[in-house]
């Protein structure tokens, strides 16, 4: 639905890892994200994430502001969310490359939905809903002290999703402007912004 509703707005970016691959993609082909919006994104993404909690808290009957007391730092965890983050990249781009960004919501959705039973760490596989999820103390929360290992975990799925995504396409780096759903400021050249 997020895809839906705000990609013709801003590429449907929501997760640092994508929007960062998006950059380092683009910057070999002058495609993609621009390195200043990339942290600004990534600066929205986050507070959106926390924001996020604090409603889900609060529609829940919970005390909306709380720190999450669920401890997830474990090898299985860590291996889960590098698997959950490895096959976002390499989905989304892969859906980039071969023209069908457009099959974005229906396909992230599905995957993430996967993921969340195929992986033990329940796929969070985005560093700002990982930070979004300390401000929850639910079974979906997380604590403040296992967010860097997700997170660092995250990196390294990106990473891995990446190389394997140029291994398949070669030619990815001519397609960052594409990455997810087309959107008006995929029209403005790297340099024009930058």
């Amino acid at each position: 639905m997020l895809i839906l509703l705000f990609g013709p707005i801003s590429g449907a970016h929501f997760n640092p890892v994508v929007t960062a691959s998006d950059w380092l993609l683009g910057r070999k082909a002058g495609t993609g994200i621009t390195a200043r919006d990339a942290v600004a994104y990534s600066a929205i993404h986050i507070a959106g994430a926390i924001c996020g909690s604090w409603l889900a808290n609060l529609m829940f009957d919970r005390q909306v502001f709380e720190i999450a007391t669920k401890d997830r730092i474990t090898t299985g965890h860590l291996v889960g969310e590098v698997v959950a983050t490895a096959g976002l990249i390499a989905l989304i781009f892969a859906l980039a490359r071969t023209g069908r960004a457009g099959m974005s919501a229906a396909a992230v959705g599905a995957y993430i939905g996967a993921a969340y039973w195929f992986t033990s760490s329940t796929s969070f596989a985005n560093p700002a809903v990982t930070i979004g999820r300390i401000f929850s103390d639910t079974f979906a929360g997380i604590t403040p002290g296992s967010a860097p290992g997700f997170i660092i975990a995250q990196i390294i799925g990106a990473v891995i999703g990446l190389a394997l995504i140029a291994t398949l396409y070669p030619g990815i780096a001519a397609d960052a402007d594409d990455v997810v759903v087309p959107h008006p400021h995929a029209d403005t050249h790297p340099s024009d912004s930058a």
